[in-house]
């Protein structure tokens, strides 16, 4: 089986390449998306971390086409949909276990999908949560630290009429009633930071 390894850390990449090489072919192995873009190498697996210099990971996603297994050290609930959205068939955390790593790509190079078990729970929560748009999160965050309408509408440069209109559609797609409840059921989605 095929893989390459992209990672900006060349500690971690070449330590990557090491392990992996005990049961995989390592064809290729790149620092940056544009190196990996770049090049012409045929693989199995694509084994790749997010923050990396240039372009993220998560804009390199849609333009593989390559199966893509996300080896990377965060995991907020945004980082986990955005790069579900672009199309990774896995997501991975750093700290996972060699064999772990191991079937992950092998099941990622079947056509399957790997979750890491410990945001597997929060990606079937992402999945049943209301989807707001970006400025109907700016709103319900400035909410949240208890700013009225005109002072919402202030910090965001708009006005008290947008303002309302993207309360009363953040009410609805939580189905509250009113601004604490939308600000708790908020906190228990998961919806902004604690």
């Amino acid at each position: 089986m095929k893989i390459i390894v992209v990672d900006d850390h060349p500690v971690v990449r070449e330590g990557l390449i090491a392990a992996l090489a005990r049961e995989f072919e390592v064809v290729a192995a790149f620092g940056s998306a544009e190196e990996l873009l770049g090049a012409r190498v045929r693989a199995d697996v694509i084994l790749l971390d997010l923050e990396l210099p240039g372009m993220s990971g998560v804009e390199a996603i849609p333009r593989l086409e390559t199966p893509v297994l996300v080896l990377t050290a965060y995991a907020s609930d945004e980082q986990l949909d955005a790069v579900l959205r672009a199309g990774a068939r896995g997501y991975l955390l750093k700290g996972a276990a060699l064999e772990e790593i191991g079937r992950a790509i092998r099941t990622v190079a079947h056509g399957e999908s790997y979750l890491d078990p410990r945001v597997a729970s929060r990606v079937a929560a992402l999945a049943h949560a209301p989807r707001l748009s970006p400025r109907e999160r700016d709103v319900l965050r400035l909410l949240v630290d208890g700013n009225s309408n005109k002072e919402i509408a202030a910090a965001l440069k708009v006005t008290e009429r947008t303002v309302k209109f993207h309360v009363t559609s953040i009410f609805n797609k939580l189905g509250a009633e009113n601004r604490a409840q939308a600000v708790t059921i908020a906190h228990q989605r998961g919806l902004i930071a604690r």
